[in-house]
């Protein structure tokens, strides 16, 4: 089997400790097993992605010896494939409009709710019909119907990391209590949502093995779900490690103290990056 695996930083910030063991593994997998490597921007988000910030992730992958076999994705010139799998899953009746504002939701998790967990969507919209469907609504898979929708058929992925490694079934109760009723088209410009155009890109670019953090471990089941729905095979995934802070607190895009730029700037040498992160 072909082994293909991609990085794919939203350049909406500097690169930090985490994107750089994450690239660093995913690229070290490939070149061991003779694949290819390449490089995504997953920048739906126009309003916090900067070209600067893309100059600089390319820079700062560079300096740390990666190279990609590809040109980069751009998922920001994409929106029409992705709006066309959003409109395969309304055609299937699997989909409904949603109103609600995040005030909405967290007042009404804040009541008490017969049966319904308070980490998931209230379903307060989940009876509107798509014929209600108005330009400022957010789209939600009703999920009760997406698994019914594949009965009978096994849905489970395959994980290769060692912190979960095993096959995963994705059980239908579980994900309608545990998950609900995920959006997957966002309001302002009905596109994808982040989480369904990542997965059509694993597709579009024929990526294999999924290398990425153990905190997505939980979302892949839902990726998973939704790329058998829209008939595709997924991908083997290999979750890793997370590079924490002193406190044990995972790194975001806000820790620019640890930035790889910074890190360049006080003379680190990629080799001295090998080294704190672990690889």
């Amino acid at each position: 089997m072909s082994f293909v695996t991609r990085f794919a930083p939203s350049p909406t910030g500097p690169l930090h400790l985490g994107h750089a063991y994450s690239a660093l593994l995913a690229h070290d997998m490939a070149r061991a097993a003779g694949g290819q490597f390449l490089l995504r921007f997953e920048d739906t988000d126009l309003e916090r992605s900067k070209p600067e910030y893309i100059a600089q992730i390319i820079d700062d992958l560079t300096w740390l010896g990666i190279t990609w076999d590809a040109p980069p994705l751009m998922q920001s010139e994409h929106f029409n494939a992705y709006n066309q799998s959003v409109e395969a899953l309304i055609s299937m009746g699997l989909t409904y409009p949603c109103r609600c504002s995040r005030k909405d939701i967290t007042a009404a998790l804040a009541a008490p709710q017969e049966g319904v967990p308070h980490a998931i969507y209230p379903q307060t919209c989940k009876n509107r019909s798509m014929s209600e469907r108005g330009p400022t609504d957010a789209l939600r898979l009703h999920m009760d119907r997406a698994m019914d929708a594949l009965a009978g058929k096994e849905l489970a992925f395959t994980e290769l990391g060692d912190l979960r490694k095993g096959v995963h079934v994705i059980d239908r109760d579980e994900i309608i209590q545990s998950v609900g009723d995920i959006v997957i088209g966002r309001k302002d410009i009905h596109t994808a949502a982040y989480f369904l155009a990542s997965a059509l890109d694993d597709i579009a670019q024929g990526i294999t093995h999924v290398v990425r953090g153990i905190d997505l471990f939980e979302f892949t089941q839902v990726q998973v779900l939704l790329l058998h729905l829209l008939g595709h095979k997924p991908p083997l995934y290999h979750h890793h490690k997370l590079i924490r802070d002193e406190h044990g607190k995972r790194l975001a895009k806000r820790d620019d103290a640890r930035a790889i730029s910074l890190y360049r700037d006080q003379g680190a040498s990629p080799q001295d990056i090998r080294l704190i992160v672990g690889i």
